[in-house]
């Protein structure tokens, strides 16, 4: 697999979200500070919603910005035969059923298709990336979900 070419669809697929987020804070600001915002009453809460929302949309852009000079600084280097770290690209079996995952720096949680597989991004603040961290090709990682072990295998370091 292409892994320059994973981490450039990852930047583009940040790049996008980074415009719908403007384009939603945008549309948040404006609410929280239109004149039809203001509390008529001491029980009208509109205009302190409507802060909250945009307040919240503003840390999820810096979020998606942190994620991208993250992903932009990025110096993918793993061979086949080499520990995992930041920047591999992971087959793991699990219960019998292989899935790909891509250990990034950032923007857990985001799926992509890349050369006709599904690859989820994890990072190492999450149990499984933390778990991976240092593992080699046959290594098993061993996670408990609501009390119950999930054993993965790595079968694949790229």
């Amino acid at each position: 697999m292409n892994k320059t070419a994973l981490q450039q669809q990852i930047i583009a697929t940040l790049e996008a979200d980074r415009e719908v987020a403007r384009t939603v804070l945008a549309a948040t600001h404006e609410a929280a500070t239109h004149a039809e915002s203001k509390a008529e009453n001491k029980y009208d809460t509109r205009g302190l919603e409507a802060a909250y929302l945009a307040d919240g949309q503003r840390r999820r852009l810096h979020e998606i910005e942190t994620a991208l000079a993250a992903y932009r600084n990025l110096q993918p280097t793993i061979g086949s035969d080499e520990y995992v770290r930041v920047g591999a690209l992971l087959c793991l079996e699990h219960d019998g059923v292989e899935r790909w995952f891509f250990l990034g720096p950032d923007a857990a949680g985001l799926k992509l298709q890349h050369e006709g597989r599904e690859i989820l991004v994890i990072s190492p603040r999450s149990p499984l990336g933390h778990g991976l961290l240092g593992r080699r090709v046959g290594d098993e990682v061993e996670l408990r979900v609501n009390g119950q072990p999930q054993c993965y295998e790595v079968l694949e370091v790229h």
